[in-house]
């Protein structure tokens, strides 16, 4: 892949970003920095997501937005001519994604970028960003939650990606719940990603956890301990902590979790309708949701066009025969495999439930 210093070569181009948070919001701030027009398009998911705060700070630096539809939502076509660069102030606290947008695009502005962060969720994810922009050449200092990058240039070179610890926690969850062991190779201590920390949530469980320098393996004693815990960091876990709460010996609440209603679902009420057509008792409010210990039955779960919904309930379903996907297939977005891989692992461990992806 061939790189572009003074930003994208094209001077025009439509882009439908399908599903992905990600290229709709970081490709939009990358066209900015170029020269010409660059119309983005979503799915009607996406186009439901919010943007607003990463618009605002796009507008403020220079950029001219035009909406197809609602302020802030895609459609959106941008009307590049550089990005000057200079000082502004964002609101992260619903994703941390707008802040790495700003970040990963400020070498390329004529003045450098200065960020003064008012809010912020999901902040190792950040920590991830700054690392591998080091890593191909370009500094981000940072003062308290202000994070300053220099006009500058990337430079090219081999960089080894980690396993994706979001999609990890479905097997050491599964783990936990069946009171078998799973390691994950190349997912260790010195992990930059923040979703591992989703393991110490299942150590105070009553998981095991073995940290390695080059792998974590979790450990079931067939023990889940009900606990109360923060997931503000990491907040994409939520939902799979959710789905195995109930073989818990006592209430689950997990706190601070906000953002998580804006994301591909209302993942608070998805896993509350879930569990309570399990028989789940559950309640929740604007950040928090607590579940009750139980034995659920088998449902057919909704998965709202989520992938992280699907995953945690198959997880669920493990030890709840009888369980059913409405929609399987969502999983595409992050991990296509994901119900093979699953069933290879539950006939290696000896599970004894199972999903049916119908």
């Amino acid at each position: 892949m061939d790189g572009a210093p003074a930003g994208p070569p094209r001077g025009s181009a439509d882009v439908f970003t399908r599903d992905g948070a990600t290229t709709s919001r970081f490709l939009p701030v990358l066209a900015a920095t170029g020269s010409g027009s660059y119309a983005f398009d979503s799915s009607a998911q996406m186009r439901r997501r919010p943007m607003a705060p990463l618009t605002r700070a796009l507008r403020e630096l220079g950029a001219t937005l035009e909406f197809g539809g609602e302020a802030d939502h895609h459609p959106v076509t941008v009307r590049a001519a550089g990005l000057a660069g200079g000082v502004v102030r964002l609101d992260a606290g619903t994703s941390s994604q707008f802040l790495t947008a700003l970040l990963l695009a400020g070498p390329l502005m004529r003045d450098g970028l200065t960020v003064e962060v008012t809010d912020l969720v999901s902040e190792p994810y950040v920590a991830i960003t700054t690392a591998m922009m080091h890593a191909f050449g370009v500094d981000v200092t940072q003062d308290g939650r202000t994070y300053r990058v220099e006009p500058g240039t990337y430079v090219a070179g081999r960089y080894e990606i980690e396993p994706d610890a979001s999609s990890a926690s479905y097997f050491f969850a599964a783990a936990a719940l069946l009171g078998e062991s799973i390691t994950v190779p190349g997912l260790g201590s010195a992990a930059l990603q923040g979703d591992l920390a989703f393991v110490d949530v299942l150590a105070r469980m009553g998981a095991d956890v073995d940290k390695r320098a080059e792998s974590t393996t979790v450990t079931g004693t067939g023990e889940l301990r009900g606990i109360t815990v923060n997931m503000r960091d990491v907040s994409d876990t939520m939902p799979t902590l959710a789905a195995i709460a109930p073989f818990a010996d006592g209430p689950t609440r997990i706190v601070d979790v906000a953002n998580t209603r804006v994301k591909e679902c209302d993942r608070l009420d998805a896993c509350a309708t879930n569990l309570r057509a399990m028989g789940v008792r559950v309640d929740t409010g604007p950040d928090w949701i607590e579940i009750q210990p139980g034995i659920p039955r088998p449902a057919e779960v909704r998965c709202f066009a989520d992938h992280r919904i699907a995953m945690a309930f198959a997880v669920a379903g493990l030890r709840t025969p009888g369980v059913t996907l409405d929609d399987p297939q969502c999983v595409k977005k992050t991990f296509p495999t994901f119900h093979a891989v699953l069933a290879d692992v539950q006939r290696s461990i000896g599970g004894g439930g199972g999903v049916s992806a119908v």
